[in-house]
């Protein structure tokens, strides 16, 4: 077989195969029985058919027996997406987001998502849509519900004169 070769040799074919009906993993048991057809001498083209892949894949996983042996066989979890922010990063946002805005600097006497998704690009180099600001919002535990906004320079005592106050009947 001029393509790929086995280079790993402390399993022969029939081990292999024994290996494969042993196995819970059913991909990982196909790669098995592939890599035992390569062992046995089979054209690479014909042992990817019968084990359902593509002779490109059969060689990449021929590559990765050889280079970790049957626990190379096996699927590996994705680390997956690194997250938005970093915990000190979110730290941070969660003592801005309670301190609430500052009406002289930011202009707004309430955060909205899109305030807060300046504040973050500002503050970390972050670009974030005003979705995923909710999302982090989420996760640091705040809800949508927020209090009725006050005016900065609202007068109480105007406030409590002007209240109309009913007689009972």
């Amino acid at each position: 077989m001029a393509g790929i070769s086995i280079t790993r040799n402390e399993l022969t074919a029939g081990q292999l195969r024994a290996a494969a009906a042993k196995a819970s993993d059913a991909r990982a048991a196909r790669r098995m029985l592939a890599i035992a057809l390569v062992a046995e001498g089979v054209d690479r083209k014909t042992a990817a058919e019968t084990c359902g892949m593509d002779r490109q894949t059969l060689r990449d996983w021929v590559h990765r027996y050889n280079a970790e042996g049957l626990s190379g066989l096996t699927n590996r979890k994705s680390p997956g997406r690194q997250p938005w922010l970093t915990p000190a990063q979110k730290a941070e946002l969660a003592v801005l987001v309670e301190r609430g805005p500052d009406p002289e600097r930011d202009g707004v006497v309430r955060w909205r998502r899109q305030d807060l998704k300046r504040r973050i690009e500002e503050m970390f180099g972050v670009v974030m849509q005003e979705r995923t600001v909710g999302a982090q919002l989420a996760e640091l535990g705040f809800v949508r519900l927020t209090v009725r906004p006050r005016h900065p320079k609202a007068d109480e005592a105007a406030q409590a004169a002007f209240k109309k106050t009913s007689s009972i009947r």
